[in-house]
């Protein structure tokens, strides 16, 4: 029985060919004319923020699911075997073999997986570490100081603070400071 509702789909892939399955399949689908059936193709990936001990910005990006690749399409005998027969495709997560169709993701599943995407590891800061800032807020507020290192996890940064006579190393939130 074929259902003619687009829904998500999980696909097992060589891993490392998780990209190249992508760009594979979206090609075939323009060049089969199946637009109408395979909509999206998506890798789950996340990019993660860090700062090297040289102090310079890093970005990785990790797969979620290595191995996997989600295809958001209409499930039809002909799009069904055009996404299986895909070079690196190795087969639909949740079908029982011997030309079973599989099950689709459920809508909360897939929500948790395309919000996970969106609001990856990142955190954005305004400043670098070497940055001169002024702390316009709590305890500390009008010393200077200059960026040694982040807290992501607490939203704060280590500052070695001119107090004066003296330098100290202290902790402030992120929100705390501006740039001089």
């Amino acid at each position: 029985m074929e259902t003619f509702e687009k829904q998500w789909y999980v696909l097992h892939t060589y891993s490392g060919y998780e990209n190249k399955v992508k760009e594979n399949l979206l090609s075939r689908a323009q060049s089969m004319g199946m637009e109408e059936y395979i909509f999206r193709v998506c890798v789950p990936e996340e990019e993660e923020r860090g700062i090297t001990k040289t102090g310079k910005e890093k970005v990785t990006t990790h797969k979620i699911f290595p191995g996997y690749v989600l295809v958001e399409m209409v499930m039809t005998d002909e799009s069904w075997y055009i996404v299986r027969n895909t070079p690196g495709v190795t087969g639909f997560v949740g079908s029982h073999g011997a030309g079973s169709k599989p099950a689709p993701l459920l809508p909360e599943e897939v929500d948790t997986i395309l919000n996970e995407m969106d609001q990856s590891v990142t955190h954005e800061r305004p400043f670098a570490i070497g940055d001169k800032v002024r702390i316009i807020s709590g305890s500390f507020e009008g010393f200077t100081g200059e960026i040694k290192d982040f807290n992501d996890e607490e939203h704060s940064v280590y500052l070695l603070a001119d107090m004066g006579n003296t330098n100290c190393e202290i902790e402030v939130g992120s929100n705390e400071i501006e740039q001089l």
